[in-house]
């Protein structure tokens, strides 16, 4: 297997990649391989506007936006009149 270096990396975007691993339980360099596989597998594949819809719906799953009240409908508003007086 080849390998790669990285120069001149921010240290916001280097302590960012730190916490993200820990929070996968990964070391920096599989969170950067997951990283990299998952956008070129991304990239590789035509995206479907289900499978967005779907990735919208993973991401606002169980805020409660079911319960949301919404507001009355009212009527539409006249349409304007565009003749020169």
């Amino acid at each position: 297997m080849s390998s790669i270096t990285i120069r001149n990396l921010d240290d916001k975007l280097k302590a960012s990649l730190r916490l993200r691993a820990a929070r996968h339980g990964l070391s920096m360099e599989q969170e950067v391989r997951n990283i990299l596989q998952n956008t070129l597998a991304a990239e590789a594949r035509p995206a479907s506007g289900l499978e967005f819809a779907m990735r919208i719906n993973q991401r606002f799953k169980g805020l409660g936006a079911n319960e949301l009240a919404l507001p009355e409908r009212l009527p539409p508003r006249p349409v304007p009149n565009f003749d020169p007086a």
